[in-house]
C-alpha cells in the first residue's frame, strides 16, 4: 500500500493540547497515513532560541501524534514569514507530502486575490515611519479589501504564495484556530488552549499550576525537568559579539541593513539585559521580531550566502513506526539527501550552520546537538 502523507510546518515551542488537536483534525479531515511535521531546530522565527531543544521537542511532537519530524534547517526557521512558508514549504514537498496543513484565524481567505494583486515595486515599502509589515498589509488592503493582520492570516498567505511559486506541489488545507489568539500574553482560567507565548511566559517564571492544564503531561514534565533557554541566557554571548566585532564585519552579516549595525553596537555598550538592549534598539521602522533576527544572526555569524540557500537535505529528527515505514518509501525518490546521523562531512558542510546553532545552545546547557545524535524513535525504548 502506498502511504499517504500530510505536512505541517511547525515550531512547538512547546508543544501544547492546540497542536495536538490539530494533528488529530489534520488526520481526520485527510484520511493520512502518516502526519508529517517540520519542525524549525535550536531557533525559532521569531528570533528567539527555542524553549526546549530540537530532540526534546521532536519527542513530545511524536507522543502528540505526529509520525515523521524532520528539521526545517536554520536557514529556513530564522527567516522573515516569507522564507520561512518557503523553506517549509520546499522541505514537505521533497519528502513527497500530499497535503500542507496549518491553522489560520480565517480559513476562508481568498489566496487567490491577493496574489493577484502583490505589489511589483519595492519602493512600495520603503518609508521609515512604518514597519515593512504594516506597509505590505496596508497595500493588500486597499488593493483587495481582505485585510491580513493576524499573525497565522499572514503566515498562511505566504504558505499559499510559496506552494504557488513552486508549482502548487501540495493540497492546502486551512484550519481554524482553537481557543486563544497567537500571541496571547496570558493562559485564561478554565481554558484547555492557551498561546505558545503565553505558555513559555510562565514556564519560564516557573508557574506550573497555570501550564498543567494547557500542555500535555508529557510537555509539563519536560518543562519542569529540561534546561530551559530564552535570550537572558545567550545575552553575554551576544554582547560581547557586538562590542568586540569590527561594525564593518558586523555589516556584512544576513539582514544587518541600513546602518542598524551600529545602533545594535551602541546600544550592546550600556544595555544590561537583553530587554533593555531591544528597547534601545527598537524605532518605528523594526519590529522587535526583526531586531531578534538580527541579533541572532549576530550571534550566529550568519552570513547571506547561507540563509538564502533554501533546504538541501531532510535532517530527521524522530519518528514512529509509520514515520519509519514512509522513509522507506520514499528514500529512493526524495530529492534530497535524507540524514539521520551528522557525520562530520555535514556537519562541516551543508549542515554547518545547524551546527554551529547547536553548539552555542550546549555552551548553555550542556547537552550535545548534533555530533552522534541519531533520529528519536517513539515509542521510546525502555
Amino acid at each position: 500500500m502506498t502511504l499517504q502523507a500530510a505536512g505541517i510546518i511547525a515550531e512547538y515551542n512547546p508543544f501544547h493540547h492546540g497542536h495536538a488537536d490539530q494533528l488529530r483534525r489534520v488526520r481526520e479531515t485527510t484520511g493520512a497515513d502518516v502526519l508529517v511535521v517540520a519542525l524549525s531546530g535550536n531557533w525559532v522565527q521569531r528570533g528567539e532560541p527555542a524553549l526546549l531543544d530540537k530532540w526534546q521537542r521532536a519527542q513530545l511532537a511524536l507522543a502528540g501524534g505526529a509520525d515523521l519530524v524532520v528539521e526545517l534547517p536554520t536557514a529556513s526557521a530564522l527567516q522573515p514569514a516569507h522564507l520561512f512558508a518557503a523553506g517549509g514549504v520546499e522541505l514537505l514537498s521533497a519528502l513527497g507530502c500530499r497535503w500542507l496543513a496549518f491553522g489560520t484565524e480565517h480559513p476562508d481567505l481568498d489566496y487567490d486575490r491577493l496574489m493577484a494583486h502583490l505589489p511589483t515595486n519595492p519602493a512600495t515599502f520603503k518609508r521609515f515611519d512604518q514597519t515593512y509589515a504594516t506597509l505590505f498589509q496596508g497595500y493588500l488592503r486597499d488593493h483587495t479589501g481582505i485585510t491580513l493582520s493576524a499573525a497565522n492570516d499572514i503566515l498562511g498567505f505566504f504558505y499559499a504564495l510559496a506552494n504557488r511559486r513552486q508549482g502548487d506541489p501540495l493540497t492546502l488545507l486551512p484550519l481554524s484556530r482553537r481557543g486563544s489568539q497567537h500571541n496571547d500574553a496570558t493562559i485564561k482560567a478554565g481554558t484547555a488552549f492557551a498561546s505558545a507565548t503565553a505558555i513559555r511566559t510562565a514556564a519560564l517564571a516557573g508557574d506550573w499550576a497555570t501550564v498543567a492544564p494547557v500542555v500535555p503531561p508529557t510537555t509539563l514534565t519536560a518543562l519542569q525537568t529540561a534546561q530551559l533557554t530564552s535570550w537572558d541566557d545567550f545575552w553575554p554571548l551576544l554582547r560581547y559579539q557586538l562590542v568586540s566585532s569590527d561594525v564593518a564585519d558586523l555589516g556584512q552579516l544576513y539582514q544587518l541593513t541600513e546602518g542598524v549595525e551600529y545602533r545594535l553596537k551602541k546600544a550592546a555598550l550600556t544595555a544590561t539585559s537583553f530587554a533593555a538592549f531591544m528597547h534601545a534598539v527598537k524605532t518605528k521602522r523594526y519590529t522587535y521580531t526583526r531586531l531578534q533576527r538580527q541579533a541572532a544572526s549576530v550571534l550566529l555569524q550568519t552570513k547571506p550566502t547561507e540563509m538564502l540557500t533554501g533546504p538541501q537535505y531532510l535532517r530527521v529528527l524522530g519518528y514512529r513506526p509509520a514515520g519509519q515505514n514512509y522513509l522507506h518509501q520514499i528514500k529512493k525518490h526524495v530529492t534530497l539527501p535524507l540524514v539521520s546521523r551528522a557525520d562530520r562531512d555535514w556537519q562541516r558542510g551543508v549542515g554547518a550552520l545547524d551546527t554551529r546553532a547547536g553548539a552555542l545552545r550546549t555552551l548553555i546547557t550542556g547537552i550535545g546537538q548534533d555530533d552522534g545524535r541519531i533520529p528519536v524513535k517513539f515509542p521510546l525504548s525502555k
